[in-house]
Order: structure tokens, then sequence, then C-alpha cells
């Protein structure tokens, strides 16, 4: 029987990778109800995935944590930009257009001014740490952004892989603290509305992180904060590398 089981996990590593994730969820999910959904099950399961990315890669000697132990190895393509960006489009499907016509200007303005505002304070963060590449602080300020940002900043700007993760972890930090904060917060914001919505998510950009606190605030909210922070991050991909690079070399060459 235990033949059987490991020869279906090693030989489909993709079932076996939604299997764990969903052990993972299911247990985030007892947790937060334990927390009396203070803390939304999304933060608890990243807070987890991280804790056991550490273990494989201290077990495994690899980099890529869990997924280079055998057993996991579908993590590494469960993991990878393509389901990333399924879930992040197919979330954002949920919006309707009339409702997003209501945040006007005030989304559209809130998506740029939140760009700008988080590069800055990373990049400020990296320079009191000792940074003075304008690549690296660039790089980790556009980790600041989101940490889908950070990475392609880094890449683009021939960032060593160290500074990359940084940027990484900036990002990863700051959905966490999003998803946390965002039921706190919500009724001081005024998050009762899609609106309002589309604006928070400009204004957070963090896609994880917007989605998972307006699903413990009214999931109703989720489609449209989603949508928003999937620009933000779009809009972060183009200016970190270039406006943003030019502004940190004329600062700092």
């Amino acid at each position: 029987m235990v033949d059987v089981l490991l020869h279906g996990v090693t030989k489909y590593p993709l079932v076996t990778a939604f299997v764990v994730v969903g052990v993972v969820m299911y247990v985030a999910g007892i947790v937060s109800k334990i927390l009396g959904g203070r803390v939304h099950a999304s933060a608890i399961a990243i807070v987890m995935g991280l804790a056991l990315a550490y273990v494989g890669g201290k077990y495994s000697g690899g980099k890529h944590g869990l997924a280079d132990v055998g057993l996991f190895s579908g993590l590494g393509l469960m993991g990878g930009s393509v389901f990333r960006d399924f879930a992040i489009v197919s979330t954002a499907f949920g919006a309707k257009l009339e409702e997003l016509k209501k945040a006007g200007v005030p989304g559209v303005v809130s998506l740029f001014v939140s760009v700008a505002v988080s590069m800055i304070i990373g990049g400020a963060a990296a320079v009191a740490f000792g940074y003075t590449d304008p690549a690296d602080i660039t790089t980790i300020g556009g980790g600041a952004v989101t940490f889908i940002v950070g990475p392609v900043t880094g890449n683009a700007l021939g960032a060593s892989s160290e500074v990359i993760a940084l940027s990484v972890a900036a990002g990863v930090v700051k959905s966490i603290t999003v998803m946390v904060t965002t039921p706190f917060l919500a009724k001081a914001a005024g998050l009762d509305n899609p609106a309002a919505a589309c604006v928070y998510g400009g204004l957070m950009g963090s896609t994880s992180g917007v989605a998972a606190g307006l699903a413990a605030t009214d999931a109703r909210l989720v489609p449209y904060g989603a949508l928003t922070a999937t620009f933000y991050t779009g809009l972060g991909c183009l200016l970190c590398p270039s406006i943003g690079y030019m502004i940190v070399l004329a600062l700092f060459s």
C-alpha cells in the first residue's frame, strides 16, 4: 500500500503539489477560524509555505525550497508564473466594467502614486542598509512595489541573485502585511463598495495581499481590488526598470 502511494506521488508530481497546497490551505483555514477570522487563511498559508520552503531548503541543500525534495518537485511547476498569472487574471475577470468606471481618476492616480511611494520607501531602506549601486537600490525599491516587480527589475538591470532575493522578501512582507491589516482598516478606509476597493487595490498594489484582505472583509469586493492591483503590478514592471532606474541613477551615480 505504501509502495503504491509513493509511486503515485512520484509519478504525478503536479497532482501531489495540488494536494500539498490543499492540505496547507485546509490547515490554515482551521487556524484562521480558531483565531476568530481576525487573520485571513491566505496570510496563515503563506507563512506556513515560507516555513516549509525553509525546511525543504535546509533538508535538500538546494535553492528552491520544498521543490528540491523529490516527493514535492511538482511545487516548482505549480509555483511558476503560469499558474500565478492565471489565478490573477481569473480573479479579476469577476469585476464589472460599470463598477470600475466609478473609481475614475482616483483609481488611476492611486496606481502611479503608490508605485512611486513604494519604490521610494524600498530604495530608502536599501540605502539605509548600505547599498549604493543604483541597480541594487532600484531592484529593492521594486521589491517594495511587489515581489513580482522586484525580480523583473533586478533581471532587467543585472542585479545579483542576493539582491533579487531581498526584493522578493520585501514584497512578501508587504503582501502579508496588507492581508493581515486590511480587515482592521476596512471600516476606517470606507471599504464597503466596489469603487473604494478599486482605489484600495491601486494604493496597496499587492494582488495577493489585497485579494486575501478583501476576502476577509467582503468577498464581493475581491475582483475590483484584484483588478487594479494587477494593473499596479504591470505598471511597476514598466516604470521601475526604466524611469525609476534613471531617477536613481541620477541621484546616486
